[in-house]
């Protein structure tokens, strides 16, 4: 490898901060919905809580479609995957006419949806913390939200695979997935050398982009940008 412009010699491969991106690579970007009905309301938005975008949600996403559209720069995406709760599927069919094509079909995968909540689906929280109280998570990952729910580390390892299954099957394209906030933890979680069942409590923005790098063949995993939602800015 040649060295960065204005460095001399070859910097040894070992200690380089910078990776320079490799030809072929996958590129996963994941984008958080928009704000949801359930999370004003204060309801557990499983299948039976989400009933999709607020008017505040639509009027994100539509400002994420409009910056696409204007910059073009996810026309190179070939897929556009979406969880199957209505405020990603909202969210994925406002920003479709502005990813790839414009003609992509949303495909819909329940393996990235947020952390499935069981029991508690549809409750609101103040009704789901009298009811089953909070997970230890911080202490113990592996107890289940509610009783036929997920637990944490449960829902990293199913959204981590759900990730990594979609990259499989796009090898050296530009995937594009609507998902969640819990999802892209994950994914941070998946992808980067980070203590496994750790907990980031991350902050990340509705309809923000986060976005993956892996080499051919599915090497290694380098993270590109995180939360970056710039079209709300303003």
């Amino acid at each position: 490898m040649t060295s960065p412009p204005g460095f001399p010699g070859t910097v040894p491969a070992s200690v380089r901060a910078v990776v320079p991106s490799v030809p072929g690579a996958t590129r996963l970007v994941l984008v958080r919905h928009g704000e949801a009905t359930c999370n004003v309301s204060g309801v557990v938005g499983g299948r039976l809580g989400c009933t999709g975008l607020s008017t505040l949600g639509l009027e994100q996403a539509a400002s994420l479609a409009r910056r696409l559209a204007a910059h073009g720069e996810l026309a190179a995406a070939k897929a556009l995957y979406a969880s199957v709760l209505p405020r990603a599927l909202d969210t994925a069919a406002t920003i479709a006419p502005a990813v790839g094509n414009g003609t992509l079909e949303v495909v819909a995968d329940c393996d990235l949806c947020e952390l499935h909540p069981g029991e508690g689906d549809g409750l609101t929280w103040e009704q789901f913390t009298a009811r089953f109280g909070e997970p230890p998570w911080d202490d113990d990952p592996d107890v289940p939200l509610a009783p036929g729910g997920e637990s944490w580390s449960g829902f990293v390892e199913r959204a981590g695979g759900a990730l990594e299954a979609v990259a499989r099957r796009h090898p050296g394209e530009v995937v594009v997935v609507v998902c969640h906030a819990g999802v892209i933890e994950a994914a941070l979680l998946r992808f980067v050398p980070i203590e496994k069942g750790a907990r980031l409590r991350l902050r990340t923005d509705h309809t923000s982009l986060t976005e993956f790098e892996s080499d051919p063949g599915g090497g290694a995993w380098r993270l590109l940008r995180y939360n970056d939602a710039a079209h709300l800015a303003g």
